[in-house]
Parts: C-alpha cells; sequence; structure tokens
C-alpha cells in the first residue's frame, strides 16, 4: 500500500479536469522532446550509471545525490574521485570498510558544508545496512512499514544510516561538520532534493534515466525532488503558488501532476528539471525563448513577456519608421 501523505497540512487538490486536457500534451511535448540519454552528462544519476549490480547501483547512487549541491562542475569531481578510488564494486567497498579505510580515503576531504567525518558515516552507514539487511531498499521498506508516510520512511532510513560509532571516526578524521545536510535525521520540514532524487532514481522505471530497482516501492508514492529549476517552472504553471522549497510546497507539485498520471506523478521531474537547467527556462525570463516555448499556452508568465517584447519592437519600429518620414519630406 502507498504510503499516506505527510499531515503537514493539506496539500493541493490537483488540477481540474480542464487544465489537465490543456497541460498534459505540452508536457508530453517536453518530455519527447529531451534528449535524455544526452542529459545525463549533466546530471548526477551519470554516477550510479556507470555500474549494472543493484548493490553497486545503491550505493554510488546515494553518494550521489547526497554531495549534488552547488555547482556541477564542482561536485562531480569530487563524487568521481571518491568511487575511482573505491573500485569496481561500491556496495563490496562499503560492506567490508572499516575506520582505518575511511580515513585512509577521506582524510583531507572537503567538499563545500561537507568534511571527510560526514562522508564517512554516509559510507560506513551503507555498508553496516547492507551486511545487516542485505540492501537499501529493506531499510527504507522498514520506514515505511513502521512510520506510514514517505516523510517518515525517509526519515527512518536517514536515522538507520548514521547509526555508526562516531568516537574511532572523530578520532581518525575530526568532527563531523555537515552530517546533517548530508544526511537529514530528524528529516524537518525542507523539501528533501537529494533524498527524493535518490528516491526516483531507485523506483522509477528502468527508462533511459531511472533505474526501477527497488520493485517494492510503487512510484506512486514518490515525491517530486523539488530545487529552484522545479520550484519556478511549477509556479509558471500553476502546479503551485508558493515560493519555498518545502516539503509542503513539494506535496502541492506532486499532488498537481499526480492529477495527470496517478502511477506515476514524478514522470515530468527530469525533463523539466533539465529544461530550466538548459537555459530555456531561465530565472530571467527571455522573450525569444518563451516565444518558442512549447508550454507557453498554459504557462503564467510567458504570454505577458512574449507581449511586451512585441510592444517594444512595435515601438522601436515606429519611433524609425517616424525618422525615416520626416527625413523623406525634408
Amino acid at each position: 500500500m502507498p504510503p499516506k501523505p505527510t499531515p503537514r497540512g493539506s496539500a493541493a487538490a490537483g488540477l481540474s479536469p480542464q487544465a489537465v486536457e490543456h497541460l498534459r500534451p505540452r508536457l508530453e511535448s517536453v518530455l519527447s522532446s529531451t534528449d535524455a540519454r544526452a542529459r545525463i552528462a549533466f546530471d548526477p544519476v551519470e554516477f550510479p550509471h556507470r555500474y549494472t549490480d543493484p548493490r553497486d547501483i545503491e550505493v554510488s547512487a546515494l553518494l550521489a545525490a547526497g554531495l549534488a549541491y552547488g555547482r556541477a562542475d564542482l561536485f562531480r569531481p569530487k563524487v568521481d574521485a571518491l568511487l575511482q578510488r573505491m573500485g569496481t564494486s561500491p556496495a563490496a567497498f562499503v560492506r567490508a570498510l572499516d575506520v582505518p579505510g575511511a580515513r585512509k580515503l577521506l582524510a583531507g576531504f572537503v567538499y563545500r558544508f561537507n568534511v571527510g567525518t560526514d562522508v564517512a558515516v554516509l559510507l560506513m552507514g551503507m555498508g553496516r545496512v547492507l551486511r545487516e539487511q542485505g540492501s537499501l531498499e529493506a531499510l527504507f521498506l522498514q520506514g515505511l512499514q513502521t512510520r506510514d508516510t514517505l516523510h517518515g520512511a525517509l526519515d527512518h532510513f536517514t536515522t538507520g544510516v548514521r547509526s555508526v560509532p562516531m568516537d574511532g571516526l572523530r578520532a581518525a578524521l575530526g568532527p563531523e561538520r555537515g552530517l546533517h545536510h548530508l544526511l537529514p535525521s530528524p528529516l524537518g520540514a525542507g523539501a528533501a532534493k537529494r533524498l527524493n532524487l535518490f528516491l526516483r532514481w531507485m523506483v522509477r522505471g528502468p527508462d533511459a534515466v531511472d533505474f526501477g530497482i527497488w520493485k517494492r516501492v510503487p512510484a506512486s508514492a514518490l515525491l517530486i525532488p523539488l530545487d529552484t529549476h522545479i520550484g519556478r517552472i511549477s509556479r509558471h504553471l500553476g502546479l503551485t503558488h508558493r515560493n519555498d522549497l518545502t516539503w509542503r510546497t513539494a506535496e502541492e507539485v506532486t499532488a498537481a501532476l499526480r492529477s495527470l498520471d496517478a502511477a506515476d506523478p514524478v514522470r515530468y521531474d527530469f525533463a523539466l528539471c533539465h529544461y530550466g537547467m538548459s537555459g530555456a527556462c531561465p530565472a530571467q525570463p527571455v522573450p525569444e525563448n518563451c516565444g518558442r516555448c512549447p508550454l507557453l499556452q498554459v504557462c503564467a508568465v510567458g504570454p505577458g513577456v512574449v507581449a511586451a517584447a512585441t510592444r517594444r519592437v512595435g515601438k522601436t519600429t515606429a519611433r524609425k519608421g517616424n525618422g525615416l518620414s520626416v527625413a523623406r519630406r525634408r
């Protein structure tokens, strides 16, 4: 049974039938025109795509999603270097990882909020879960069964991964710094974008992007991985009127998308996110982009941008025309 919605205030009831009728074909156009295989090179999902074993995919995916914040050209080399040093099987590596191994791998590691101790907790925690439960999916399912909501299941998941003796790690690598950013516990009111991204990779599919290796979690239970791109485009399309990147906003956007596809509400996430990332729908609207956007007719912003640009062109043309007429009379 899918998890119940998180009791954090009422989520949006979804879209009207008329809105669905207008929006679905235009979202399908964006989806069908997205070159997913090419865009993977700009997405942290590229890292788990290096592997075929489900356990290697799980481990590399959670590591990649956990560090996928900030600029891609900064976090991608960090993830790549760690995976290279972990060898051909990340799952085998973390199963065997101990404190001396963590020190060898992570001494001096720093990426923005995170230091080596933070990442060591993630890796050693995943190793313990694999040894004791066989998969990361098993830990997440345990949370679904005991906590009954997606928010609760993710909280159980991060708490379980973080269950690592800290004294030895602190002695070897120093104190943790951004562990709550990497593995938030308790989960809190934030959108948990990177954790929901990891879930999407594991649960949806299999297709060109997502893996579909967690067979016991329904795609209908997923929540949109809410970031600035998805938030902006969702407001443009009327999927939410909220401006914050919180769990409640993610629930509203997902409820609207569930009106389009109840079984797979986050199926448009990759295409819409990369539509924003690519510059096709930037934070500051570009009239040329808006004019050729397949979402223009269902966008709350684009038509006004195009109309304003058209008026400016008309005024400029009129001024030039008036100047030419005066010149001819002279």
